[in-house]
């Protein structure tokens, strides 16, 4: 008998990553439960894939940290504490200040600074609007997911780049995170302004190459995510707009 092959579909997606994508948006958007035992025979005539790729895809979701293996073989969908979110989110700080610092030390390159430069401006127009409507929301998740990930360009490091993919998989750690969850806030825009700021000084401070300013930025960048954790916490409706909410474990009310 002679081992399965991988294939790719129409759009050039490999079969385990097929699966991966599709089982990661089970799992963040509720479909799957915290602590349920996941069926492989279930997951393959729901994603329309071999087992292969589906067992390649659990394996591939337990190193993200979505998972936990069973130790009689199996997997669950993880749960996460307070605690473990606000880790993630201060994980992602460190790394993206981290790469910060290291490319302004290094330097980058112009056409790296003018992709992040044009980011900034689409932001600015976005923000330039009294008032922010779904749309704006929308725009300013793509320019600001954009921009993020160019900063993990910037220091020419598949080392540091690896790092910060790897903790952005878990949702609620991504720079994203929150952004739909002060959106219904009356600080909703005032608190993208500050972020704003954020990004336009850490930029300016890598082409300057300074970089301990530049480190020092990008981790007071992540403490906006802490503040919009504390607020969506408070508040269980919020959580139902943080993808992957329905994986935090609430603490118990004393």
């Amino acid at each position: 008998m002679t081992p399965e092959t991988e294939t790719t579909d129409d759009s050039g997606l490999s079969q385990t990553v097929k699966a991966q994508l599709r089982l990661r948006e089970l799992i963040v958007g509720g479909d799957i439960k915290p602590g349920q035992r996941i069926s492989e025979l279930a997951l393959v005539e729901l994603i329309g894939v071999s087992r292969t790729p589906i067992r390649s895809a659990l394996a591939r979701l337990q190193e993200e940290g979505l998972l936990d293996a069973l130790p009689g073989g199996g997997y669950v969908a993880k749960d996460f504490s307070e605690d473990e979110i606000r880790d993630a989110i201060e994980l992602r700080g460190t790394l993206e200040g981290l790469a910060a610092r290291l490319a302004a030390e290094r330097g980058v390159g112009a056409v790296l600074l003018a992709e992040a430069r044009e980011c900034l401006q689409r932001i600015d127009d976005l923000l330039a609007e009294p008032q922010l409507d779904a749309a704006s929301f929308s725009a300013y998740v793509e320019h600001n997911g954009r921009l993020h990930a160019l900063l993990a360009e910037m220091p020419g490091s598949a080392v540091v780049r690896r790092q910060l993919e790897r903790v952005t998989t878990l949702p609620f750690a991504s720079p994203n995170g929150f952004v739909l969850v002060s959106a219904s806030s009356p600080r909703a825009r005032d608190m993208l302004i500050v972020a704003q700021a954020q990004h336009r000084a850490v930029i300016e401070a890598i082409a300057n190459r300074e970089g301990a300013r530049a480190e020092a930025l990008m981790r007071e960048h992540a403490r906006i995510a802490h503040q919009n954790l504390r607020e969506a916490l408070l508040n269980h409706q919020s959580l139902q707009h943080i993808p992957g909410g329905n994986l935090i474990r609430r603490r118990a009310a004393r």
